[in-house]
């Protein structure tokens, strides 16, 4: 198989591996970024969601464009802040891999309260861009759906793949 949209590419880049669906066709797996060896555990796309804001969070990249409201949390700093240093190559994390699908999500910007970027399923060497949250996650649910019924249902219909730059 080759493998020409394996690649992380930028710092904030995560490995989504999908092991099982519950009944309510949620999700579960683990999760795992660079800047720890230890992978995150995920029971549902919620967990996900908030695992990888925090993330953004710490990395501040992408810097949100919508300010976070609470009443309790304190707000994102703007400025520079410590330098993150990376703990696990991009080699180690695409060698991980889920039962059902394995993903690269690479989020660009965090733009209108959402996210935007490329997700690449590695089972099938197939990058997609999305325009928020919702269109990632049900990008990942079509892929694991397909992959759980064995179909061969095209994962593009509906979308435009990203074109290779090279």
């Amino acid at each position: 198989m080759e493998r020409s949209q394996w690649y992380v590419g930028v710092p904030n880049g995560v490995v989504l591996c999908v092991d099982y669906v519950t009944g309510g066709s949620e999700p579960g797996g683990r999760l795992y970024h660079s800047y720890s060896r230890e992978m995150t555990p995920f029971s549902n796309m919620d967990e996900v969601l908030f695992y990888m804001e925090k993330l953004y969070d710490y990395l501040k990249f992408p810097y949100p464009t919508t300010n976070t409201r609470s009443f309790l949390a304190e707000p994102l700093k703007k400025g520079p802040g410590e330098e993150r240093i990376k703990i696990m190559k991009d080699e180690e994390l695409l060698s991980q891999h889920g039962d059902l699908g394995s993903f690269i999500i690479r989020v660009q910007h965090r733009q209108n309260s959402s996210w935007q970027g490329r997700i690449t399923w590695m089972e099938q060497d197939k990058t997609l861009y999305f325009r928020s949250i919702w269109e990632m996650i049900k990008l990942i649910d079509s892929a694991v759906e397909t992959t759980e019924a064995r179909d061969e249902v095209s994962w593009f219909e509906g979308n435009k793949p990203c074109e290779e730059k090279g």
